[in-house]
């Protein structure tokens, strides 16, 4: 069963992916300003497919501390490809730090900076850092919420990798406070797994850390709340849903 439910999924996934990709042309061409609306429904088409087909719900805590509007710098827990995706259904206007890479994917790599993500040359060094930080200031001045992952790679359940400085260059450039967020998202959905496991998907927002607090306790404090206990989270449905911390 979970087979045939995972492979309904991807012909979901890729049959939606390949279908608005297609459609997207005329959008990237004639107009980028919707961009980030229509990537926003790919996501929730996405999103609805795993809840429907595979059972995978999302349960979210800290909710008060979940940005409604205005810029926000968000540093996440990385699992898995789900967290790509969601916070584009959670926060106004989500900007990802992505590799770079992806923005040459078929389809809908050249979505990614005209729907307003950030990629990032990983091998570009001193350069890309400052790049980085330029195009992160202009999604704060735009009010974007920003979307790093600090581990710099997607990371098993239960592991832990040693946090990149990345993610102080940005906060620090930036002045914003970081809010830390846990996941449990490789339970149900794997690093590269074909199965999609039915369940909720876990997401604890944490208590803001301070602008200006220094690397080690700004890491400090990421690390507490990922690998503490934070507060159960409530189910919610939502059928919608090398620099390092890039997707």
């Amino acid at each position: 069963m979970l087979f045939a439910r995972a492979l309904l999924f991807n012909i979901w996934f890729f049959g939606i992916t390949a279908l608005l990709g297609i459609a997207a042309l005329p959008v990237r061409a004639f107009a980028r300003p919707f961009a980030y609306r229509y990537a926003r429904a790919w996501i929730r088409l996405v999103l609805a497919g795993a809840r429907v087909i595979c059972g995978i719900r999302i349960a979210l805590s800290g909710t008060e501390f979940l940005p409604r509007e205005g810029p926000a710098l968000i540093a996440s827990q990385h699992q898995s490809a789900f967290d790509t995706l969601v916070w584009l259904t959670l926060v106004p206007h989500a900007s990802y730090v992505v590799k770079q890479e992806l923005t040459r994917v078929p389809l809908f790599g050249p979505m990614l900076v005209p729907a307003g993500m950030i990629p990032v040359d990983r091998a570009g060094g001193a350069a890309a850092l400052r790049e980085l930080l330029q195009r992160a200031a202009a999604a704060r001045d735009a009010g974007r919420q920003i979307v790093i992952f600090p581990e710099g790679t997607r990371v098993a359940p239960g592991a832990r990798v040693r946090l990149q400085p990345g993610i102080v260059a940005v906060a620090r450039h930036l002045g914003l406070p970081v809010i830390p967020v846990a996941t449990d998202s490789g339970l149900c959905w794997g690093r590269r797994a074909f199965l999609k496991k039915p369940g909720s998907i876990h997401i604890a927002l944490g208590r803001p850390v301070p602008a200006g607090t220094g690397r080690d306790a700004l890491i400090a404090a990421i690390e507490a709340h990922w690998h503490g206990n934070p507060q159960a989270p409530e189910p919610v449905d939502k059928s919608v849903g090398k620099i390092q911390g890039t997707v």
